[in-house]
């Protein structure tokens, strides 16, 4: 069973310009949270609010038709996190400075 996560709404930096876009699929395979499809030939956001922001669609897309900053936000202070053993700390909450997305 696959499991959608959803973060904060409408605040990833997630872009994508179709016209670049040469239909390849190679975002959909590697996209962690199925934000991506391809249909007509073209790839297409279809939940930009799945997006976590972890870099493998643009790193993966020959045409360049894809760019995010990876590495920051909500998602990399929860990846952080695993690996420090630490509360992820994002820099959004009310203080700025605990508990991610707070």
């Amino acid at each position: 069973m696959k499991h959608v996560y959803l973060y904060l709404e409408n605040v990833t930096t997630l872009a994508y310009d179709a016209e670049k876009c040469v239909g390849c699929g190679q975002c959909v395979d590697v996209c962690p949270h199925g934000v991506f499809d391809v249909s007509d030939k073209k790839a297409r956001i279809i939940d930009k609010d799945a997006c976590m922001e972890c870099g493998a669609c643009a790193m993966n897309c020959p045409a360049a038709a894809i760019s995010v900053d990876a590495g920051t936000g909500c998602a990399a202070a929860i990846i952080i996190s695993w690996f420090t053993g630490k509360e992820p700390v994002c820099g959004c909450s009310d203080d700025g400075n605990t508990a991610c997305c707070g």
